[in-house]
């Protein structure tokens, strides 16, 4: 890109609460630009050497507001987490913010389980655990489901390595 890179062109289409979803492209795998994509406000993550089905579904789930990580980095980006310092005091007054349920949604929505799935698991309609999710990312100020399980364990609501 001639005038900025990637990192800086996703800062300005996700910044001042737009509603863009971008999806980050890339050749490069290395953790640290992984996480400087996701800080700047990137929605999705996918190596040039997908197979061109996985970039197609790839736009969807950014398209609809999910948040996608490409597999050859998520082991990486996972063992970044559990050398990260200490949960944030910050955050975890901002937690203070969701009630029980919300709680509940939002770890296992960082535990990386479906609408469905946590539906399922808490006995409860697909539209509730919608609404639980809306509530959750509005309450904490966050832009997707990405963003959440960032939070997640940069709070300390959810641990590397703890079971779920």
């Amino acid at each position: 890109m001639p005038e900025l890179d990637g990192l800086e062109a996703t800062r300005r289409l996700a910044g001042d609460g737009s509603a863009t979803r971008v999806l980050i492209l890339t050749t490069f795998g290395l953790n640290e630009y992984v996480y400087e994509a996701l800080q700047a406000g990137a929605s999705g993550f996918l190596l040039k050497d997908s197979p061109a089905e996985d970039f197609l579904s790839g736009v969807r789930v950014v398209a609809r507001g999910d948040a996608l990580l490409d597999p050859a980095v998520t082991r990486a980006v996972i063992e970044g987490y559990a050398r990260k310092p200490p949960k944030r005091d910050d955050l975890v007054r901002k937690l203070e913010r969701l009630t029980a349920r919300e709680r509940e949604v939002l770890e296992l929505l960082a535990r990386g389980l479906s609408n469905g799935e946590i539906a399922r698991e808490l006995v409860v309609s697909d539209g509730t655990v919608k609404t639980h999710v809306a509530r959750v990312l509005q309450k904490l100020d966050l832009r997707d489901r990405v963003q959440a399980v960032i939070f997640s364990y940069e709070s300390g609501l959810v641990e590397p390595g703890a079971g779920g």
